[in-house]
């Protein structure tokens, strides 16, 4: 087996995805999911948003440190 089948035989199929879902609803209700839902998206949104700040912080440091060596660059010349 490669690994590109081994990736995709651990994934669920159509049946399973379906299974999955009704034990979801039996357990939480039919009131409860768009509760759930929301909450879990506000979680991803809150999420992106955070990494999203991080990148920004590491690319403002990058962006400093390398005008910093062109400010030395241009004293020692």
């Amino acid at each position: 087996m490669s690994g590109k089948e081994l990736v995709f035989a651990a994934m669920p199929g159509g049946w399973e995805m379906v299974v999955i879902a009704l034990v979801i609803l039996l357990l939480f209700g039919a009131k409860k999911l768009p509760e759930l839902a929301r909450g879990l998206g506000q979680g991803i949104k809150e999420f992106k948003g955070a990494v999203d700040g991080a990148k920004d912080e590491l690319k403002d440091a990058q962006d400093a440190m390398e005008s910093e060596g062109n400010a030395e660059d241009k004293e020692t010349s």
